[in-house]
């Protein structure tokens, strides 16, 4: 329900937010939140969700919160202390081109906001406290939405006051996870001191489960501030912001599945711990085909319709994102194989082979990242947010079937089943968005309104794919039983109404 509600607040707000800053100042954000994402990522190094995964299984382990936080808070000091010394330096003009430090430490304090939030938010799953979270989750959402429509119509909507419009946002959850975690550690009659004998084991316990992917992260954060620093240096600020809008329509097609990850994450992760492997193969192949189906549903459309979303989502300024926009469109489809099959990878401790295919295939995206973004007198084909989605997308792919391929062997299940599945559900899916889209278009060619084009193409896409799946279940991971059960639900619902 979250979800639901959260998908049609970011359509609003994603159709006012580029429109109001504009793409320089849309992509200075994203070049900057980007950054500090990465940044945050490295100091986290995959820590987090070994205290998930650990907190999930010691629940009453109290010790292990008030360590954690912690950890992040000496983290958090040690990023700022990092922007003060690179700020007395000439750095900072190479580090972060074309950008005041006004914005920098704005940025830092977003990155650092966002991720106690995350942290907190693990806290509350790994509690299984998920219910009254999203319920604080939809009130935000409407809340965001509320300031973002103030300030875009009082003529406000600045980059500024963007970076403070999130700060009352990640300060309001936060605060909000706290009181809900509070209540329920209250139960448990919690003492929060720790001694020096704890520090060391949990530190210990920590590095164990985490000392692997350390390279993963100095690898990551440089490849990953490459590939926009790389876009900010050959395409600029615009580039950044035709960029980050696809990344960003990307992401609202992630935003179901992405609810789900950490619950299977913890689901994965008991499963292991009573070495019931058969629970958590049931569990692969109950769940990881339906959520990649339920990604594409959105991704496929969302792809076909580019030119569209462009419009409706950024304005004129930002119609010649739309190729990118279309091939970003699909990245989340194999993102959510990749969470959740990285799931089974951190839940059995394999961080080893975890980080070593991760570095792998990381390093090769550094040299085609500069291939497709730099000029063509540099060796490059000089495709700026085009070819960076390009390469995001090639990469996902590959590896995550290289993740898949090692899940299905520990697991005992078959490789080919699973790789043929989504190429049979990606493949009748994007048929399906394009069979429509010509239909519509042919049927209200004299209207004007893209806006309610695309509604219509929406309207008799989804109709066309819930005809798929009643035919052909298999296409989202179903099967005929569980059509049934679904269709008994909606009908005791509807005498219950």
């Amino acid at each position: 329900m979250t979800n639901i509600v959260g998908l049609l607040i970011s359509a609003i707000t994603m159709s006012v937010i580029p429109r109001g800053l504009g793409p320089k100042a849309y992509g200075d954000f994203s070049f900057l939140s980007n950054f500090f994402t990465q940044i945050v990522s490295f100091l986290d190094t995959g820590t987090s969700t070994a205290f998930y995964i650990k907190l999930s299984n010691r629940q009453k382990d109290i010790g292990l919160i008030t360590f954690y936080i912690g950890f992040a808070l000496i983290a958090s000091i040690s990023l700022f202390l990092f922007i003060f010394i690179i700020s007395l330096t000439s750095l900072t003009t190479k580090i972060w081109p074309e950008q005041l430090m006004f914005f920098v430490y704005l940025a830092a304090i977003w990155g650092i906001f966002y991720w106690f939030v995350q942290i907190l938010n693990k806290m509350v799953d790994a509690f299984g406290l998920t219910v009254p979270a999203e319920l604080v989750g939809i009130a935000q959402k409407i809340l965001g939405l509320i300031l973002i429509i103030s300030l875009f119509f009082t003529g406000q909507l600045t980059l500024k006051n963007f970076f403070y419009y999130y700060y009352v946002l990640l300060l309001v959850l936060g605060i909000s996870f706290a009181w809900i975690i509070k209540k329920h550690i209250a139960s448990l009659g919690a003492l929060w001191k720790i001694s020096k004998n704890q520090i060391f084991s949990y530190a210990k316990e920590f590095y164990q489960y985490s000392h692997p992917l350390f390279l993963l992260g100095i690898v990551g954060i440089v490849a990953g501030i490459l590939d926009r620093w790389l876009l900010q240096i050959f395409g600029g600020s615009k580039q950044q912001g035709f960029y980050g809008l696809s990344y960003q329509i990307g992401a609202v097609c992630f935003i179901f599945t992405s609810a789900m990850t950490p619950l299977i994450t913890r689901e994965f992760s008991i499963a292991f711990s009573n070495k019931n492997l058969s629970h958590m193969a049931c569990l692969f192949r109950r769940y990881i085909p339906l959520f990649y189906a339920i990604a594409a549903f959105f991704s496929c459309f969302l792809a076909v319709q580019a030119d569209s979303v462009a419009y409706i989502f950024g304005g004129a300024k930002f119609l010649d994102a739309s190729l990118a926009i279309a091939i970003m469109a699909l990245y989340p489809i194999h993102q959510t194989y990749g969470q959740l099959s990285a799931s089974v990878f951190l839940a059995t401790g394999q961080t080893g082979l975890y980080r070593n295919m991760n570095v792998i295939f990381t390093i090769i995206g550094l040299p085609l990242t500069y291939f497709l973004i730099a000029p063509v007198d540099m060796l490059g084909v000089s495709a700026g947010s085009t070819g960076l989605a390009i390469k995001m997308v090639v990469i996902q792919v590959v590896a995550v079937n290289v993740q898949l391929y090692f899940n299905a062997k520990l697991l005992q299940l078959s490789f080919w089943k699973y790789f043929t599945h989504q190429i049979l559900c990606l493949g009748c899916l994007l048929l399906l968005a394009f069979l429509s889209s010509f239909k519509i278009t042919n049927c209200f060619s004299s209207f004007t309104n893209i806006i309610i084009n695309f509604i219509s193409n929406g309207m008799l896409y989804t109709i066309t794919v819930v005809v798929l799946v009643y035919f052909v279940p298999s296409v989202f991971g179903l099967n005929r039983k569980d059509i049934s059960v679904f269709l008994e639900f909606i009908q005791r619902f509807m005498l219950k109404a």
